[in-house]
This record gives C-alpha cells, structure tokens and sequence, in this order.
C-alpha cells in the first residue's frame, strides 16, 4: 500500500513540476477514447530574449511516462543584439536552455541551443534523454539571425570587387 501512495504522489510532482514549465498556449486532445492530448509550450531563449520556441508534446494523463515525441518551432519575436549572442556557449555541443521532467522514471525533455558561426544561425535542438524503441526522439529549429542587429557581414562581401581589365 505505501508504494502505491508513493507513486502517486510521485506521479502529482511529476505532473506539477510540467506545468510550471513555460506557458501552455495551446491543448488539443487526441480523442474521445484517450487521455493522451497534445500541449503547446512558448519558452522565450532564457539568454536571448529576441527568440520565442514553441515545443510540443504528447501529454499522457493516466501514464507514468509520457511519450518522447515532440516537435520544436522557434522564431525570432524580438531583437537579437550583438551583446546576447556575446553571453551564449559557443561550442560544438552548445548549452541546455530549457529542461523538463516527463516521468518519474527518468525521461526528461532538453531543449539545447548551438550556435553556427558560419551561417550565422541558432539552431534549437529539442530532444528526450531516454531511448525510446530504439531512437532517442528529437526535432530541430533554426533561427537565421541575418536582419537582426547581431548579424555580421562576411569579409568577403565587405571587399570591392577587382576592377577586370
């Protein structure tokens, strides 16, 4: 009986710490027959507020683990200046921007930011930490930043072209 309590009250903190997670704009059900529904997040870029994503998921109300298939739409909704992309990790591996649990047993939800400095591109990576029938489910987003005030002209377009004689 107490380990029945137990992942009850697991399976509340679980479902409370996700709705504390970013705003909920959007909740669709999937059907009369199920408690599965789809919810759409809004997370603005906790270190470059000029970028909005929207994450959405799978909420299964009566499972313990909800599924990991999410998909992930972000957009510039604000200027992105020089000094925001001066406080990002600019590694390979980029840095974990928003995080949330998705079950008691260890499944959780990453929303990771890389940034190209060739193209001069965010790219937002959302993606499950558990391995789910072979595949760690994930989706991608892209934010161009050319037109913003961080975009930075190549060198080679800052050169005059030679005159031909």
């Amino acid at each position: 009986m107490k380990m029945k309590a137990w992942i009850g009250i697991m399976f509340v903190a679980a479902t409370s710490l996700l709705t504390g997670c970013g705003d909920d704009v959007g909740k669709v059900s999937l059907g009369v027959f199920t408690t599965k529904d789809v919810i759409i997040e809004a997370r603005q870029d906790p270190k470059i507020p000029g970028v909005t994503c929207h994450i959405s998921r799978i909420e299964a109300n009566l499972d313990f683990a909800d599924p990991s298939d999410m998909g992930i739409a972000c957009r510039q909704t604000g200027p992105i200046l020089p000094a925001d992309l001066a406080n990002i990790d600019k590694s390979h591996g980029g840095e974990v921007v928003f995080k949330a649990s998705l079950s008691i047993l260890f499944k959780s939800l990453k929303v990771r930011r890389i940034y190209d400095a060739d193209s001069q591109t965010l790219i937002y990576l959302s993606y499950s930490t558990k391995e789910t029938d072979g595949s760690h489910k994930h989706s991608l987003s892209t934010v161009p930043l050319y037109g913003t005030q961080a975009w930075q002209a190549p060198a080679a377009q800052n050169e005059a072209p030679a005159a031909k004689n």
